[in-house]
């Protein structure tokens, strides 16, 4: 492709509005334009880069024996409502009604329809196993969209279901998802981590996240010395088993606080730290009010409270549930005097003379200690925080903060019961299918990549997914003599099947170099007169910073060799 045929609008500057350097470096080499907020245009070479990413993804999903599908992005409302993940969907959901009343999803994930799919077709355990995979724009209104393409209210996604007869089936399918996905990833040049991960709405018993390090990412995840490694929403800690500090006082006293209910508003007026407060949150758990106590410098882990509770479901109270538990408004609860069951953190078995809410509107506690209330069990509660016990008990825990580009669940039943994908089997009885379901966000990968793979000049694309293989890059596009040589090693590369960029503008030579190294495609191949009198040219890589001097007859036996695709794990 010729530079001056196609449309690169790079940048000297970063632009204003851009924080990562995925997304700056994104918009000064061309790769994309913002229609609106969260909406992108992909110009000619970040589509280039797109149609790489999804050409590995194809290809290794393809090898693994999965069959590519297409499914529609418009969802009837009703068959997430049959789900019961309509309301779960909350203001994600882009929804609308056509002109004949009906409602419509604009869809940010298939489970449901996949579903309703395969409960039409499979009939009997002699069609499963079956694995089908779709490569699909999804919506979602993300209410701050923000980092480029990183996190968007449109995407691209690639997302496979699996439907298996029995949990064994349903084994198999997850660990082989799991190596296709790994050598996605080492394709795209990517340095990731399996991460063990919450479900989420998604549902089902057990999910893995693959996650890159990344400052502008949206999740956490914890490490330590020993091994440990868990997303924050399920990372565990050692129980500190904290010795009790200082003298206790001899009562508590009860203190105004008019219109003041939060922890920062009390902090600040009475100069109490946080971590000197009990912070006490109420839940509905199986239909029954509960109290969570947890140090006012933490927020509860609601997936750990339900654990150590024992409940199937658990939800925040609303202001009429926490006055009837409490006997007073949202902002003054406490766990003394409460007749609701208590569930308290590790961090208050360490904590004495701290302040809490008082269960009366305007007022709160001083001086409260264990032995002023009774706590149904203490456990681990909260979200971990760096420098935390870690669960081994050996060392402290450290906060990462990380990017999902990938994410597999064992969904097992929660679909084909509620939506209806049912199989005869062996026995003639019918049973739903167990499914699993393995996402992909392909936009991220370019992100991802971009992250990794850059220097103060611009992008250092991995092999597997730059735009081209190779730029030729003319120093002086005046001389004849430049241009034709340039010109003939073009036509000559591009006829041996090679992706090559030619950049024949009429430029500067120092912007020329700028923008190949800002739009950071593997090889630079330099052309210029004092080079061509001795029948040579220059061969930059992009990645290293390296140049040597080749001939100019050898530039396509030599560059057969180093941009040869890497063998495939």
């Amino acid at each position: 492709m010729r530079w001056s045929q196609t449309l690169i609008p790079t940048l000297r500057q970063d632009p204003k509005d851009a924080e990562a350097a995925s997304h700056k470096l994104a918009l000064r080499a061309g790769l994309i334009r913002q229609l609106s907020s969260g909406v992108y245009s992909y110009l000619p070479l970040g589509f280039r880069v797109l149609q790489k990413i999804i050409g590995i993804i194809r290809d290794e999903m393809n090898r693994s024996g999965a069959v590519e599908v297409l499914m529609p992005a418009l969802h009837p409302a009703e068959l997430w409502k049959k789900s019961g993940r309509y309301e779960t969907l909350g203001e994600d959901k882009i929804a609308f009604k056509n002109r004949a009343g009906h409602e419509f999803v604009l869809g940010p994930t298939h489970e449901e329809v996949i579903t309703e799919l395969v409960g039409g077709s499979v009939k009997s355990f002699r069609d499963l196993p079956l694995t089908l995979y779709q490569i699909q724009t999804k919506f979602r209104d993300e209410a701050r969209p923000r980092f480029g393409v990183i996190r968007t209210k449109e995407f691209i996604m690639k997302d496979a279901y699996s439907f298996d007869r029995d949990e064994k089936g349903l084994d198999a399918n997850y660990h082989k998802m799991s190596e296709v996905y790994q050598r996605i990833f080492s394709r795209c040049g990517l340095t990731y981590k399996i991460v063990n991960a919450d479900p989420g709405m998604m549902g089902g018993k057990m999910s893995q996240e693959f996650m890159v390090e990344c400052p502008y990412g949206e999740d956490r995840v914890a490490t330590s010395e020993g091994g440990y490694l868990a997303s924050l929403d399920i990372a565990q800690r050692g129980n500190p088993q904290k010795v009790l500090a200082g003298t206790l006082s001899e009562k508590l006293e009860i203190f105004d606080t008019p219109n003041l209910r939060t922890i920062e508003e009390i902090s600040h007026k009475f100069k109490i730290k946080p971590a000197s407060m009990a912070k006490t949150l109420i839940y509905i758990a199986d239909g029954k009010a509960v109290a969570a106590v947890i140090s006012g410098d933490s927020e509860v882990n609601e997936g750990k409270l339900r654990k150590l509770i024992g409940a199937e479901s658990m939800r925040q109270a609303e202001s009429k549930e926490i006055q009837e538990a409490t006997g007073a408004p949202v902002g003054f609860a406490g766990p003394v005097g409460l007749k609701i069951p208590v569930y308290a953190d590790w961090d208050i078995e360490g904590m004495v003379d701290f302040v809490t809410g008082a269960n009366q509107k305007d007022k709160h506690l001083k001086n409260v200690n264990l032995s002023d209330f009774q706590a149904a069990a203490f456990g681990d509660i909260r979200y971990v925080k760096e420098g935390d016990l870690a669960p081994e008990g050996k060392g402290q825990l450290r906060l990462t903060t990380t990017m999902e580009i990938g994410h597999i669940f064992k969904l097992g039943t929660r679909y084909s019961k509620s939506v209806g994908a049912e199989f005869l089997d062996e026995k003639g009885e019918r049973v739903p299918a167990i499914m699993g379901c393995y996402g992909i966000g392909v936009n991220r990968i370019l992100a991802a990549a971009i992250e990794e793979h850059h220097d103060e000049k611009g992008i250092q694309w991995p092999q597997g997914i730059a735009p081209f293989e190779a730029e030729i890059v003319t120093v002086n596009q005046a001389d004849s003599g430049t241009v034709q040589a340039a010109d003939r090693l073009y036509q000559e590369l591009s006829k041996a099947g090679m992706e090559v960029l030619f950049d024949d503008r009429d430029e500067r030579a120092g912007v020329k170099f700028n923008d190949a190294d800002l739009i950071g495609i593997p090889v630079q191949i330099v052309v210029g007169e004092r080079n061509l009198k001795e029948g040579k040219v220059e061969i930059k890589r992009r990645g290293t910073g390296s140049v040597e001097k080749v001939d100019l007859v050898a530039v396509k036996g030599f560059f057969s060799a180093i941009a040869e695709a890497p063998t495939r794990k």
